[in-house]
């Protein structure tokens, strides 16, 4: 018999987005400074059979990324498969696509699922997206085959071949 429940390794790649915003009283602002998905998001979470390790590879908002950052995007994960554990990448959704095609552009396919998510309000807000779709990013992570992938409101897309739907807040098919 099979073991569906492995004991895995999955490691977490931030770069910054909605999903690690945080607001400062100081200065009555919402915005990207230290990651805070450790204490915040990742301590919540029951994962038994789930080993996490996380690493920040940015600190932005994607609307500000270039191809300098989406590059260092790119060195993370190739250096980060070489261990062979799938991969979250923790992404504004505004350009996640865009770096999640860049990728696959400059790499191909990679040795290990890696798959993009997001949220459309920050981990903070009570009616947030980010912890399930950090959660759903996570299973997919487990089950997919290597690839690029977009884990979003309970859908998996395979990159290329998705896209943001600015009128209905979520991602589709291309």
């Amino acid at each position: 018999m099979t073991d569906l429940n492995p004991k895995t390794t999955i490691r977490i790649l931030t770069t910054g987005g909605t999903i690690e915003k945080s607001y400062c009283e100081s200065e009555g602002t919402l915005k990207n400074r230290a990651s805070i998905i450790r204490d915040g998001l990742i301590a919540s979470l029951r994962l038994p059979y789930t080993h996490l390790e996380l690493e920040s590879v940015l600190n932005k908002d994607s609307l500000e990324m270039d191809d300098s950052d989406r590059m260092q995007v790119c060195s993370a994960i190739a250096a980060t498969a070489e261990a062979g554990d799938p991969i979250v990448i923790l992404h504004g959704t505004d350009t996640m696509a865009v770096t999640a095609e860049y990728c696959y552009q400059q790499m191909g396919t990679p040795k290990v699922p890696v798959v993009f998510t997001g949220a459309m309000k920050p981990m903070g807000f009570i009616d947030s997206d980010a912890r399930q779709n950090v959660t759903e990013a996570l299973l997919t992570a487990r089950l997919m085959e290597p690839g690029f992938y977009i884990a979003f409101h309970n859908r998996v897309f395979r990159i290329p071949g998705a896209r943001k739907n600015l009128e209905t807040g979520t991602f589709e098919a291309v």
